[in-house]
This record gives structure tokens, C-alpha cells and sequence, in this order.
């Protein structure tokens, strides 16, 4: 049984001052059985949400916590980056890296190559990744197949050099983040995501040859990200391809995290009477 997650970006927002006041409402407000809950904040933010979620009233019945994740990191293990932070750096600060948003992407100019070799570090620090890929605007309007043929070159390139068994054993998840979808109140429909999660996995089998475990791409976790909020998460956990949302804005509104982790919550019960069924 694949998991089911809810990863909080919440990108270049609070400060060290209130960011662990924030985690420990939403950490409270979010405590449901059977959701892998991480929150990702700015870089100077890790230690002050890492403080706040060992606070016991933020785990699940089940006796889950939240997690933290980084935003980012760089390609190169160390050097002279000013201003960069390596995988290294995170240790005992962060359990998770998002890599390769699509904010990176285009308003950094991060190529596969770049995100690849990101990932590799990632991998190497012991660090779970959560791989984004997406198509543009003019990518969906070109077509579904346009679009699909975008999205497995993201997911080729970024894991073909780093085929082998550490890559599996990672936990590695990709979240489906259409680049139209981002901040712009548009999302994809629930159909369209789930289309698109079933071309990552098949993308995912060109590359299972040389990694252990992978199979035939079912048990991937795929997480859908763009423009998630608390009306219209539903239409995604309806979707058995989809097993879960990376969150932007409504990630900073401990509302609509409660409202987005109940619902996740409900896909996670199902799937769990499924499999005693």
C-alpha cells in the first residue's frame, strides 16, 4: 500500500519569530491517523519548526510526528557558493528535500542536469526526496501527449544517473506539479493529474532495470501539487493514481491544512480497510 502525504512548501514566508508557532498550530490541527505530514520552511526557519513539532501534542493517534523538509539544496557537496546550502549542511535539521520545483526551475534556471545531480545529494545525506516535474502552459496546450513527453524526460533525466539501489531505498516521491497550476488559481482536473501519475510510473519502469526494487513503477508515491486548497483536494484523493498533495499557499493556513490532511485522511482509511479486506 503506497502512503499518503501532505508536504507543506511554504516558499519564502515566515520568519524564525513566528514560523514554530505556525508549525505547532497546523502540527495540532493536522493530527490524523494513517498521513505522512511534512512541513517545509525557509532555510533560516528549519531549526525553530524542527523545535516546535517535538512538541507531543502535534502527533497523530497512531503516534506519527510532522516532518521537516528543506526547500532546496545545492548540486555540489561543498565549495564557494555563497550563499548555498549542501545536503550535509541539513543533517539533524531536516528529514525531507524538495527538488527541482518549478520555481527553480524556471526563475533559477535549474536544468534535468542540475536537478539530477541535486537529487544525487540528496540520496547521499540520507535525506527523502520529493523529485517535482511539470509541464508549462503552452506544453497543456499543445496536448495531453506533448505534455506527457515533458514530464518523462523531467522524471528520465533526474533518475536515470542515479539509478541503483539507493535511489529505491530513498523512499523516493515524485509530485506532479503542472507549472500553469502554480499560484495561479488554476488546477489541473483530478483526471488529468491521475493521467499524468500513471505516465510517471510508466516513465519510471525505462529506468527499473538498474534500480532494486522498483518493479513495475506501482509502488511509487505520486503527490499532486498546484494551487491545492481545501476545495479542491478532494477531486485529487478521489483519484487512486494520486496519493497526496505538496502544498503551497494554503500550507500557511492551519485551517486549510486541517481541512487538506482530514480529507487525505479519508484515502488513507480506505486504502487501509482495502488491504485487510
Amino acid at each position: 500500500m503506497r502512503p499518503v502525504i501532505v508536504a507543506g512548501n511554504w516558499k519564502m514566508h515566515t520568519t524564525p519569530a513566528d514560523a514554530g508557532e505556525l508549525a505547532r498550530t497546523i502540527g495540532a490541527r493536522t493530527r490524523v491517523d494513517g498521513v505522512t505530514r511534512v512541513l517545509c520552511p525557509p532555510f533560516v526557519c528549519l531549526a525553530a519548526v524542527r523545535d516546535a513539532l517535538a512538541d507531543p501534542g502535534v502527533a497523530a493517534p497512531d503516534g506519527s510526528g510532522v516532518a521537516v523538509g528543506a526547500q532546496n539544496v545545492h548540486r555540489e557537496r561543498q565549495g564557494a557558493y555563497t550563499g548555498e546550502v549542501a545536503a550535509s549542511m541539513l543533517e539533524g535539521l531536516a528529514t525531507w528535500v524538495i527538488v527541482g520545483h518549478s520555481e527553480r526551475r524556471q526563475q533559477f534556471g535549474e536544468t534535468d542536469e542540475v536537478v539530477a545531480a541535486k537529487l544525487t545529494r540528496v540520496i547521499e545525506a540520507g535525506l527523502r526526496p520529493i523529485l517535482c516535474v511539470g509541464e508549462q502552459l503552452e506544453a497543456r496546450e499543445a496536448g495531453a501527449d506533448v505534455a506527457a513527453t515533458i514530464v518523462v524526460d523531467q522524471v528520465v533525466n533526474a533518475l536515470r544517473p542515479n539509478a541503483g539501489d539507493a535511489l529505491w531505498s530513498s523512499g523516493l516521491v515524485i509530485a506532479y506539479e503542472p507549472v500553469w497550476a502554480i499560484g495561479t488559481g488554476r488546477n489541473a482536473s483530478g483526471a488529468d493529474a491521475a493521467a499524468m501519475a500513471d505516465t510517471i510510473r510508466r516513465a519510471l519502469r525505462t529506468v527499473a532495470g538498474s534500480v532494486a526494487g522498483l518493479g513495475n513503477g506501482e509502488d511509487l508515491t505520486v503527490l499532486y501539487g498546484g494551487s491545492v486548497s481545501s476545495s479542491n483536494i478532494d477531486e485529487f484523493m478521489a483519484e487512486q493514481a494520486i496519493d497526496g498533495a505538496l502544498v503551497g499557499g494554503a500550507s500557511l493556513k492551519p485551517d486549510e491544512m486541517a481541512a487538506i490532511v482530514a480529507r487525505a485522511g479519508l484515502t488513507a482509511r480506505a486504502r487501509a480497510a482495502a488491504t485487510t479486506a
